[in-house]
């Protein structure tokens, strides 16, 4: 029996109350377990956590009860108070400016069901590729609300998302993701591949699928109702119109992360592991970072009958493959003929002998992603060389250890060292031409001055990786 009959299912009720947990989810109305005190610590956000990793299937009550006044300030030290501004035109330093009393008007609109989610500003940023990504801009209490929701949903999902999940998740991000997909192919059989991207993902989330998915763990009437309302809001679009699209979440709310990462936890990642796995002949893995995934299989005919059946699998939940974007790969060591390199989340995997003649695989920047990144360096250092030395390192600093983060994978040490390089010698270019002068100064003066400053090196923050246990 092959994994494609699971479309013999008809309707999202038959389908919602087996397929998506493989058990039948419990019924909508249950009586109390537990009340005052004890049902209070199981529904605060402290409680929350052990008992969803403890129960699986339990539906959680109360979460709206916990979007009081203390969980608001503690939400309030996680925000950027530097983002954009909503429609309401508020910014963090202005609403802080009386934030017991914002907090506590906040709190009690929750708390009386007379809070009103406002529409989302919607704002463009440049892509690699030319084009623009539309970016949503919640108001400033919306943000706030929003981030309370999501420390309640991450205390219970982050006790069900599955290992393959690696975006938008705390202590997890592409470059773990990378690094474990290169131990599996270095030490495992694994060399038939599909990579796979979700065409216009964010804009194109089902509301209904996605609601009844959060109820399999949420018996909130109230809650879910405050997602629906985020739903409903509306986006002001850049030339003024009010839009109200039926599916999709504004990329950039705080809460649009976990709520992807719900969604495909269910559409995808349990698919695989209950379904797709076990009728697979050989070894097999999921990679998958937000809504860019690779399924790597040990036998050829697994992995063509995956990337027959995923854009059916995707189209029961309202989503798309990117056909530009998703192909059948082959990457192995056991097949020397074959292309030798592919990228994936900004890297670039490729076989290379190592010191003792053994085929290793190795992990670089992937040059768009290089070159692009020392463009944005090259800007920034230009508009902020006016900075007096050790506030320019400041702010030098934190950039490039972010980049040292984002990329520092062992075997990467030459992309690293070249963005370090690229930024030197474009920092002692442009700061030599402040004042309208050139050459205040000379290398060896530069070199010097780094130093004392205490420029950041380029440096590797890979963790280690235990010997894996292939299916």
């Amino acid at each position: 029996m092959s994994y494609q009959a699971e479309y013999s299912e008809h309707g999202k009720a038959v389908y919602m109350g087996k397929d998506l947990t493989e058990v039948r989810s419990p019924q909508r109305k249950l009586m109390p377990d537990t009340v005052g005190l004890e049902q209070h610590e199981q529904t605060s956000l402290r409680g929350i956590a052990p008992r969803a990793q403890t129960c699986k299937d339990h539906r959680f009550r109360d979460l709206y009860r916990c979007l009081d006044g203390p969980l608001l300030h503690r939400c309030g030290r996680d925000l950027n108070k530097r983002a954009a501004s909503g429609v309401d035109d508020v910014t963090g330093q202005a609403y802080e400016q009386d934030l017991t009393a914002n907090i506590e008007s906040l709190a009690e609109r929750l708390k009386t069901k007379r809070y009103r989610a406002k529409r989302v500003r919607r704002g463009y940023i440049p892509k690699e590729n030319g084009g623009e990504r539309p970016l949503g801009i919640p108001a400033l209490e919306d943000q706030w609300v929003q981030l309370a929701c999501a420390k309640l949903l991450g205390a219970i999902y982050e006790q069900d998302f599955l290992p393959v999940s690696y975006g938008y998740r705390p202590g997890r991000g592409a470059k773990d993701a990378v690094g474990d997909l290169g131990f599996n192919l270095q030490y495992g059989k694994i060399g038939h591949g599909v990579e796979a991207d979700i065409k216009g993902f964010f804009d194109t989330i089902d509301h209904d699928w996605r609601l009844e998915m959060l109820s399999l763990r949420i018996d909130d009437r109230a809650f879910l109702n405050l997602i629906r309302k985020w739903l409903k809001a509306g986006i002001l679009d850049t030339d003024g119109q009010v839009l109200h699209p039926v599916t999709g979440t504004p990329q950039g709310g705080i809460v649009s992360p976990i709520r992807a990462n719900v969604y495909l936890h269910y559409a995808l990642d349990l698919w695989f592991e209950r379904r797709v796995k076990p009728r697979c002949g050989g070894q097999v893995i999921l990679i998958r970072y937000a809504d860019d995934f690779v399924c790597a299989f040990q036998y050829p005919h697994d992995a063509e009958r995956f990337y027959r059946v995923l854009p059916k699998r995707l189209h029961k939940f309202g989503l798309q493959v990117a056909p530009e974007k998703t192909r059948i790969l082959r990457f192995s060591r056991f097949h020397p003929g074959l292309p030798r390199r592919f990228a994936f989340l900004g890297f670039e995997l490729y076989w290379r002998l190592d010191w003792r003649g053994e085929l290793r695989v190795m992990k670089r920047t992937a040059r768009k992603k290089l070159q692009s990144a020392k463009r944005r360096m090259k800007e920034w250092i230009r508009a902020n060389r006016h900075l007096r030395g050790r506030q320019f390192v400041l702010e030098l600093n934190r950039k490039l250890v972010g980049h040292y983060n984002d990329f520092g994978l062992r075997s990467n040490e030459q992309s690293l060292n070249s963005f370090y390089t690229g930024t030197i010698q474009c920092a002692f270019k442009w700061l030599n031409r402040r004042g309208g002068k050139r050459s205040s100064f000379n290398w060896a003066q530069f070199s010097a001055a780094l130093e004392k400053l205490k420029v950041a090196l380029p440096r590797t923050t890979e963790r280690r990786r235990e010997p894996v246990a292939f299916v």
